[in-house]
């Protein structure tokens, strides 16, 4: 939950900054930048955690690392393409779809107890996946959804 931080507190000081320099609270903007923000930084330790990332992918995927890197391209598109008007809605939607099919890895780290950071077995487990990760999607599904389609 400590990376849900990153999508609130950039939500908090973009919302401030918008009343103070624009007079109103934009929300739409405020919205898809904390989530662009969290995203772009989720992509990014795609690589400089590749090593355990690799390890959450199921065994009968090839090419990990490709996958790794690949994925952590698609975040950080995504990041920028929430904040393009005219493809934040396409974006919003592939963004929500990823997260469906991320959560398998996810499932799988989590049965493995795969420590991302240190790229060994030593994790929280399958008490991670319920009472963090899955809460964690849920937000990041919803937030998406609101702020990238609904308002757009």
């Amino acid at each position: 939950m400590k990376l849900l931080g990153i999508l609130f507190v950039t939500f908090i000081l973009a919302l401030l900054g918008t009343k103070i320099f624009q007079g109103s609270w934009n929300f739409l903007f405020s919205g898809n930048l904390g989530m662009a923000v969290f995203i772009i930084f989720t992509g990014l330790s795609h690589f400089k955690f590749q090593k355990g990332m690799a390890m959450m992918i199921p065994e009968f995927i090839p090419a990990k690392m490709f996958w790794v890197y690949f994925t952590g391209i698609i975040e950080i598109a995504a990041g920028i393409g929430l904040m393009i008007p005219s493809i934040r809605e396409t974006t919003a939607i592939l963004l929500i779809i990823f997260y469906v099919l991320v959560f398998v890895v996810n499932i799988n780290s989590s049965k493995k107890k795969i420590n991302i950071f240190k790229a060994d077995y030593t994790g929280p487990g399958m008490n991670y996946l319920y009472k963090e990760r899955i809460p964690m999607q849920l937000i990041l599904i919803a937030w998406t959804w609101y702020f990238g389609i609904y308002l757009t």
